[in-house]
């Protein structure tokens, strides 16, 4: 099959390529990225060599480049994990996240339904459903729950789901949509709290955390997410919904503490800053309807996703030094000087 991974360049995009990479090795994969701040094309070097993958530079939302990809390529599926995604970002610039997470998703599924893809598969979030009271832990996120979008970033990925179902039933587009929980793991840019935790204890510098520290996520690692989609896309589940959780709930505070304690540095680095405007106070999801139906579950509990995460940080500290320091913006200029 040829396939399409919008977003390949960025953290569970470029995740998902290596799985599938790894998994199909008699598949053809192209990435499309933008490259913007949130991408990096380093992450991608273990494979450009490869000759079943290929890298475009280009934005979602720009059609004539993405016509002329997908005349060009003649792909079979296309995954969209392409989206502006930090809601802090999208609360101080909420027009960036709207063009790249819905017209995007517009732009790619009228190609889509021009070349005729016999799958587009559309990776959401379990922000849509809005929260969840803390004092409630019998509750959780089912795919029949109304979206009740608290931030721009999740307002655009709803409304980038209703598109997508609204293609499928209006124009019979082969669309399936999955809405998974918080990922972790390697190659996480460093602004999310995983990275950010662990590149400010390693300097002994202030962990910021929001409010008390009591918000709690569900904490998916990243290549259980992988083989969920990969399942997805290889199961009846045209027109279906699911949602990917791993049933590993923890507090923000918890999840700091872990860190620090793995590091072995102090929580008087904890530093508590004032709480994020409409900050949502639990995240939980039921995964039992892709359970039930593809038979998955994750198999990473947190304690050891998050020690490889940690052990992939500290083994790879070039990476996510770059980043912070900016040098991977000119190493996109070098690299595509020539291109």
């Amino acid at each position: 099959m040829n396939i399409l991974v919008t977003g390949g360049a960025g953290f569970i995009g470029s995740n998902f390529v290596f799985y599938y990479l790894r998994e199909h090795p008699e598949d053809q994969l192209t990435v499309l990225d933008a490259l913007t701040y949130a991408g990096n094309l380093q992450t991608l070097q273990p494979v450009m060599e490869q000759e079943n993958f290929h890298f475009v530079k280009g934005d979602v939302a720009d059609r004539e480049t993405v016509f002329a990809l997908f005349e060009e390529k003649k792909f079979d599926i296309v995954v969209n994990f392409a989206a502006e995604s930090h809601v802090d970002r999208s609360i101080e610039d909420p027009g960036v996240f709207l063009r790249t997470n819905i017209l995007g998703t517009q732009v790619l599924m009228d190609a889509a339904r021009a070349f005729g893809v016999s799958r587009f598969h559309q990776v959401g979030t379990d922000e849509v459903y809005g929260d969840l009271p803390l004092d409630r832990p019998d509750l959780f996120f089912t795919e029949d729950m109304p979206l009740t979008a608290s931030s721009p970033y999740s307002a655009s990925k709803a409304s980038a789901d209703l598109l997508a179902m609204a293609y499928h039933r209006t124009y019979g587009l082969p669309v399936s949509i999955s809405r998974c929980s918080n990922n972790y793991g390697p190659y996480q840019f460093p602004e999310k709290l995983i990275p950010l935790m662990i590149a400010n204890a390693l300097a002994d510098k202030p962990l910021p955390v929001y409010g008390t520290g009591e918000n709690v996520r569900d904490w998916l690692y990243v290549e259980d997410h992988c083989r969920a989609i990969d399942l997805i896309l290889r199961g009846d589940a045209v027109g279906r919904v699911y949602n990917i959780g791993g049933h590993n709930e923890k507090t923000n505070l918890d999840v700091v503490k872990t860190i620090l304690k793995q590091l072995g540095k102090p929580e008087s680095l904890i530093t508590f800053v004032g709480d994020r405007k409409g900050h949502d106070l639990r995240y939980a999801i039921d995964p039992a309807k892709i359970h039930a139906d593809l038979g998955w579950l994750p198999q990473t509990d947190f304690d050891t996703g998050i020690r490889q995460t940690i052990d992939w940080y500290l083994e790879n500290k070039e990476w996510w030094e770059t980043i912070i320091s900016g040098e991977y913006q000119q190493y996109y200029e070098k690299m595509y000087g020539n291109r």
